[in-house]
């Protein structure tokens, strides 16, 4: 496990006076710890964001990289389901006027060229410091499942294999990863090691705050899960 390369992008971050991780770094610290995330690189010009995109196969998604700016959608800073060079180019402009102009004292690090994952079930991992008990990680279902039925469960860092597989089973919402009618069973398993490598990610890294996986799509049986989104905040 490279953790001294882990602690090099917090204290990194914490020395530059950021409370919050840019999210290229966030998705190394996934990297780090076996974490399965959408591929994804910061370019710092359109001809490096063409290059990527070529690379990465279309479609893609941009993404706005500034420590001043924490949600992206508000600014315009994030287009989805850019299919050809041609809106890849168009994405890359129309972000950076929308945020000029609507926040024009950010530092703009650059942009984000992400793959486009298939849609999967959402899922959520989430974690927090509490300053008697340590870290406390959540999992839930994603949308609805969290911001209205709070069906979530909670364990104290560090995790067993028999804890993350007990709060994958227990929420309300099970049976839509089993499988349930005609939807078919979800890649449980993956779950769990994203669960698993999220509290080694915390046991090995104390400057953490807050951490969110969200969304986290989840596939069918046997074809895995991927990270979408990762936000970590420090302490």
């Amino acid at each position: 496990m490279r953790t001294d390369e882990a602690l090099k992008i917090l204290v990194k971050a914490k020395e530059e006076g950021r409370k919050v991780l840019l999210e290229h770094e966030a998705k190394k610290l996934c990297e780090i710890f076996d974490i399965p995330f959408a591929k994804s690189f910061l370019t710092k010009t359109s001809d490096e964001a063409l290059e990527i995109a070529n690379k990465l196969g279309y479609p893609v998604v941009l993404k706005i990289v500034s420590p001043d700016i924490l949600h992206k959608t508000d600014v315009g800073g994030v287009v989805v389901n850019i299919r050809s060079d041609k809106e890849l180019i168009e994405a890359y402009n129309k972000i950076l006027k929308s945020v000029r102009k609507r926040k024009p004292e950010a530092r703009i690090e650059g942009i984000l060229v992400q793959e486009m994952v298939p849609k999967g079930i959402e899922a959520i991992v989430g974690a927090v410091k509490d300053p008697f008990f340590g870290y406390a990680i959540m999992f839930g279902l994603g949308g609805v499942f969290v911001e209205i039925l709070r069906d979530v469960s909670f364990r104290i860092v560090p995790l067993s294999e028999e804890e993350a597989y007990q709060m994958v089973t227990e929420i309300k919402a099970y049976p839509i990863l089993k499988g349930i009618r005609n939807m078919p069973p979800r890649d449980i398993d993956s779950i769990v090691k994203i669960l698993l490598n999220t509290s080694k990610l915390l046991e090995k890294t104390s400057l953490i705050r807050e951490l969110d996986l969200n969304p986290i799509m989840v596939y069918e049986k046997g074809k895995g899960a991927k990270v979408v989104d990762v936000k970590v905040i420090l302490e």
